[in-house]
């Protein structure tokens, strides 16, 4: 639990949950991923959303069982305490869990952010010194509403994901009344091999849905609450996903998609649209990528807090020590403005899916376990841990054969959570004796 109960006017309502899980996950996913998915899956892209939706689902289903049992702001990491014994394990399992759940993601959709800001403001190219300022401003200005509480989020995350679901209405509309269907064909996906291994790819874009388990301390009825907020989000989001995907590979050739980048969605809504679409679909991939930074640094409140108190993370990712209040939050902004200065879009994207995929599975495995303590499904849990692992596995061996580059960074990055575990471990001790 946090060091500090929210008041009841302080409470987070379960459409604050609901917006804050479809700001996350829309803003990680549908802008920033949707060029990079088109070039492993090409037309099929609306599929492999479709499968990640549904893997998304199951593994919902097993944080909802947890939440349920165990609220907390610690989210899945407190899950993990309670599913397994091995200390070592959890605590790789938890630094992990919080650099892609939280940097990575946070990171990949400022730098998304960036991209567009930069093409709006000077016509920077995607990656270029202004992409990274406009980066860096979005992820100070996020820390800031996370600051001013749950209240402001809950009212400014409503709007803009009201605002965003009415510009996707209006451009799923204009787009699937010009769809080309030869663009969809069948006979123009590619294999089965490829399509499994750009599930992984496109789970990412859902990862904004742990987001809302790090929420439970904020909801008023977190056990009755969160299961509404956890299903009602991932079932908007992937109709959502698979329409966009839909409506951009029917009217664009995957080569132009991919060409596009993170503007993809802009180009598509040109030619049914105009400039005026363009315009359009710019100013919400603004607005969808603030939202998914806002609702990341949110989560990462709770559950460093939550760390920190219970001994798993160093003490100054929590409150009353030199870095104040929200230590952790500052900890990580700063861990972000690295992650966006340093890596690219794609980069962070495949190395946080195989990375966040493997810490799902963990948790899958664990509501498996503990079933009957959680009421929970067998067959369901079992399927969560089935698909969850089948994906990974198949992804992992995806990128030691075309992104070599990832697939090292994601040992590092496993290397990097084993040392600073053991190190915060061996200084605990220390202090202990």
């Amino acid at each position: 639990m946090t060091d500090e109960a929210p008041t009841t006017s302080a409470r987070l309502t379960v459409r604050g949950a609901v917006v804050l899980g479809v700001g996350a996950m829309v803003g990680a996913g549908i802008f920033a991923l949707l060029g990079q998915a088109g070039a492993v899956a090409g037309s099929a892209v609306w599929v492999s959303f479709l499968l990640a939706g549904a893997m998304s689902s199951a593994l919902g289903y097993t944080l909802v069982k947890f939440a349920m049992r165990w609220p907390s702001s610690g989210g899945l990491i407190v899950y993990l305490q309670q599913g397994y014994r091995s200390r070592r394990l959890v605590g790789v399992a938890a630094w992990l869990g919080y650099l892609t759940s939280i940097v990575v993601v946070g990171a990949m959709v400022a730098a998304s952010f960036g991209d567009y800001a930069a093409a709006v403001i000077a016509d920077g190219p995607p990656g270029g010194w202004l992409s990274k300022v406009c980066a860096v401003v979005l992820v100070v200005l996020g820390a800031w509403l996370t600051v001013s509480g749950p209240r402001l989020v809950d009212r400014v995350q409503s709007l803009v994901v009201g605002l965003l679901l009415a510009v996707f209405a209006v451009f799923v509309v204009g787009t699937l009344t010009q769809v080309d269907t030869s663009l969809l064909a069948p006979s123009t996906y590619p294999g089965v091999n490829d399509i499994v291994a750009s599930v992984a790819l496109t789970f990412f874009a859902y990862l904004g849905f742990a987001v809302i388990s790090f929420a439970g301390d904020d909801l008023a009825e977190p056990r009755r609450e969160l299961p509404i907020a956890m299903y009602a989000a991932l079932g908007m989001t992937t109709v959502l996903y698979v329409a966009v995907s839909l409506g951009v590979f029917g009217t664009l050739p995957v080569d132009e998609v991919v060409a596009a980048g993170p503007r993809a969605l802009a180009v598509a809504a040109e030619p049914s649209l105009g400039q005026a679409g363009y315009v359009m679909m710019t100013v919400a991939a603004l607005l969808a990528t603030s939202s998914s930074v806002a609702a990341v640094l949110y989560a990462s409140r709770g559950l460093t807090s939550t760390l920190a108190t219970n001994g798993m993370f160093p003490p100054v990712f929590g409150s009353g020590t030199r870095l104040g209040r929200h230590g952790g939050l500052v900890i990580t902004s700063g861990l972000m403005v690295v992650f966006v200065t340093v890596l690219s879009v794609g980069a962070l994207a495949s190395v946080g899916s195989a990375v966040s995929l493997a810490v799902f599975v963990l948790v899958a495995v664990a509501a498996y376990r503990l079933r009957a303590e959680l009421h929970a499904s067998a067959l369901l849990t079992g399927v969560a841990v089935a698909v969850s692992g089948v994906v990974l596995g198949w992804f992992v061996v995806d990128l030691w054969v075309s992104e070599r580059r990832s697939f090292w960074a994601m040992v590092a990055l496993v290397a990097l959570a084993l040392v600073v575990d053991e190190a915060w471990n061996r200084r605990r001790r220390a202090a202990a004796g």
